[in-house]
């Protein structure tokens, strides 16, 4: 009869043996599926760019690390739970911001890529002011009657400009800009003698609000004896055209040219007694500059 001693210690180590070789036997399989499932990840073409870890235990998988997208996570956990011997899944993985990849990539790209340098600004050519040169011929109709008699020395009188200026192609002054000029001389003839005298000159030209100083020859008119009368420019010039035609006939009917001789500009022609030199308002007469007139640029 054996010793009931022994067969209880007989018992309590098969007992044990048992339990170790299926604590073993648990591990091996643990292991070998959290291996099985890491495979499957690699290899499958949506997961296999993640970096995923696995760990079973006593048939739970803790699966961990990054994937790319969340099809990717969704397709991880797929494989662990179709894995033999699975009976839970902890998914601990999380997903990659895509933009901040895109982000981090591009950065490298756009530090390297050289700022193309501003162009200078192109600086427009300043426009050049328009300088009308000295000998041009200002032809103007005056505004008001002048006389040897009745006009004063050092009076003001004022015209306008009858034709157009223009200099290179481009107009400078345009007509009816207002011309402001002075008698220089005023003498009344005599009757039996004496010698009446009418001269004029310009002193500036009003346009575009603008008024300019000029400066001109001195349109000079005498009358001596009994009718005997000569015209004449000073301060540079012929006296030939200096006085436009008509002026004798009076107003709106001068005509204008510079062709027509000065002893037909004032009076046209021989008269007797106590004859004036009269200027008639409306007559038209010329003066030739004597210094350059600056204008300013013209207008866009």
């Amino acid at each position: 009869m054996r010793n009931p001693h022994n067969l209880i210690s007989s018992v309590v180590l098969l007992g044990a043996l048992m339990m170790f070789s299926n604590a073993c036997s648990h591990r091996t399989s643990d292991d070998a599926a959290a291996k099985d499932i890491q495979d499957k990840v690699a290899k499958d073409p949506e997961t296999k760019n993640s970096q995923v870890n696995v760990v079973v235990k006593d048939g739970k998988a803790t699966l961990s690390g990054k994937v790319k997208a969340a099809p990717a996570q969704q397709k991880v956990e797929e494989i662990a739970r179709e894995e033999p011997g699975i009976t839970s899944i902890d998914d601990q993985t999380t997903i990659e911001p895509e933009m901040a990849s895109s982000q981090q990539a591009a950065a490298p790209a756009m530090a390297a890529a050289p700022v193309p340098a501003a162009p200078p600004p192109v600086e427009k050519p300043k426009p050049k002011p328009i300088v009308v040169p000295a000998g041009t011929v200002l032809t103007i109709r005056t505004e008001q009657a002048l006389s040897s008699k009745n006009s004063q020395s050092g009076q003001t009188f004022l015209a306008t400009l009858a034709q157009p200026l223009s200099v290179g192609g481009v107009q400078a002054l345009p007509a009816g800009a207002t011309v402001s000029g002075t008698v220089v001389t005023a003498k009344s003839k005599g009757k039996i003698k004496g010698e009446g005298q009418l001269d004029l000159a310009l002193t500036s030209i009003s346009v575009g609000g603008h008024t300019y100083q000029v400066q001109t020859n001195v349109l000079s008119s005498t009358v001596k004896g009994k009718g005997k009368r000569t015209a004449a420019t000073t301060g540079g010039g012929a006296a030939g055209g200096a006085l436009i035609g008509g002026i004798a006939g009076g107003g709106k009917g001068a005509a204008i040219g510079a062709g027509v001789g000065a002893a037909a500009g004032f009076l046209g022609g021989a008269f007797t007694g106590n004859k004036q030199i009269e200027i008639p308002a409306e007559s038209a007469l010329s003066f030739t500059l004597q210094q350059p007139l600056t204008l300013p640029p013209p207008a866009n």
